[in-house]
């Protein structure tokens, strides 16, 4: 009786051994790639949670929390969409302490001439509340480009009213006479 049989061939052991290299390959490439997306971001991380890249070290001393800034940015959110710019028209003028909280921490580790890359923790941007009809996202993280262009020291100070003469009680002026309409 002839049939043809065929006996099973045992696997290679061989392929085994390829298929666990190209696991290891496909997560070797995983880790890279996430690496190197995060890669713009390497920096020094502030204990609040600020990221801070230097891409071109500025001089001098340290921006202040009173002091003004000229800078040129761009705001995106970390899918890297552009929610704001002031490309092409020039820098921006603004008071450190008027910006939300975690760009204005992030400006006082800067100096003039300086170019940073920074990522804002969503609790110190806008939180849960963003501006309206903004395409900021409520609890979104926001990245920025930032280059210093100018310092004003103490701008907020020089641009506060004057305080107002104190005077001593019951010292004020008496009413001035109104002119009265002449009929």
């Amino acid at each position: 009786m002839s049939s043809s049989t065929t006996a099973a061939t045992p696997p290679r052991t061989g392929s085994l051994g390829a298929f666990w290299l190209v696991i290891l390959a496909l997560v070797a490439a995983g880790v890279a790639l996430a690496w190197y997306s995060t890669s713009g971001m390497r920096g020094e991380t502030l204990p609040s949670g600020i990221v801070i890249r230097t891409v071109q070290a500025g001089t001098g001393a340290p921006i202040g929390m009173q002091d003004g800034v000229l800078i040129n940015y761009e705001g995106r959110l970390p899918d890297g969409t552009v929610f704001d710019s002031n490309a092409g028209s020039g820098p921006s003028p603004m008071l450190v302490g008027q910006t939300v909280p975690g760009f204005a921490e992030a400006l006082t580790h800067m100096q003039k001439g300086g170019s940073y890359r920074i990522r804002i923790p969503s609790e110190l941007a806008y939180g849960p509340t963003p501006p309206p009809n903004s395409p900021i996202p409520p609890n979104a993280d926001l990245d920025f480009d930032v280059q210093v262009a100018e310092v004003v020291p103490n701008a907020a100070q020089a641009m506060a009213p004057p305080p107002s003469a104190a005077q001593p009680q019951g010292s004020e002026a008496p009413p001035q006479p109104q002119p009265q309409p002449s009929e």
